[in-house]
């Protein structure tokens, strides 16, 4: 794995699971082995009302805590959503924005996801910013377009030395949950497509600089071959992240 340039990122994304009560006995299995985590950093993605257990549980660890979703809006009059400086504030340093559930649930636009990578990297939160195509999309060959168009809206506006700061990752929608997986060929494809992007707007050295993560259903059977792409350089992980045995393996997959 070529990790010269960029920092390997594992995230595991909770979606909307675990209670504050069940992350202390989580955490524990983590903490065992978090002093062996030498060449990834590792972050749990947790819903927001488990943000405060999460950051109590990992203290003093390697393990980095994050938000599923934020508002594009510093603060008012938006009842149920949470702000970047709340996120910051109750502990989180990572943010995932433009996820495909909140795509498709609750209609998030490519221009709102525009304006939450912006206010989370001027609050200091790193964004993980998801794009990826449907099954539809995926076998009209629309894929490599979709990404391409999807990088360029997500990061509209945004300047050169805040993006060096951002994830990108690669969640084709048609592997999200349904134990299909895209092909490390294919997912390299769309990766190296994702940084042609990056190089298109920022020039090769911010682009090489750029984590970019796979996410969809990576698990402790193919992590390490899915890793081993050139272009892949972490993993944002579901359904797996809720067993801690589970993503201990993949984080341990990144750390060879």
């Amino acid at each position: 794995m070529n990790r010269k340039y960029r920092k390997t990122v594992i995230a595991g994304n909770w979606k909307m699971n675990i209670l504050p009560s069940e992350v202390k006995p989580y955490a524990e299995i983590l903490k065992a082995a978090a002093g062996r985590v030498k060449f990834c950093d590792v972050v749990i993605c947790a819903p927001a009302v488990v943000i405060p257990a999460a950051v109590k549980a990992f203290k003093d660890t390697r393990i980095s805590i994050g938000a599923q979703d934020v508002s594009e809006h510093d603060a008012g009059a938006y009842t149920g959503e949470v702000s970047a400086a709340q996120l910051k504030d109750a502990g989180a340093k990572y943010v995932i924005i433009g996820h495909s559930e909140c795509r498709e649930y609750h209609g998030e636009t490519d221009r709102a996801v525009n304006g939450k990578v912006k206010v989370a990297l001027e609050t200091g939160l790193t964004p993980i910013v998801c794009v990826g195509e449907t099954l539809w999309q995926h076998e009209a060959g629309a894929s490599l377009d979709l990404v391409r168009a999807q990088v360029k809206s997500a990061l509209y506006g945004i300047p050169a030395e805040k993006a060096r700061k951002l994830i990108l990752a690669y969640e084709p929608i048609w592997a999200i949950g349904t134990g299909m997986t895209a092909t490390p060929a294919h997912a390299q494809e769309i990766c190296s497509q994702m940084r042609a992007v990056l190089r298109e707007m920022y020039g090769a050295r911010i682009a090489r600089a750029i984590t970019i993560q796979y996410g969809g259903s990576m698990n402790p059977g193919n992590a390490a071959e899915l890793l081993a792409q050139p272009d892949i350089d972490g993993g944002l992980i579901g359904g797996a992240s809720l067993d801690a045995e589970k993503f201990l393996a993949i984080i341990q997959a990144a750390n060879q």
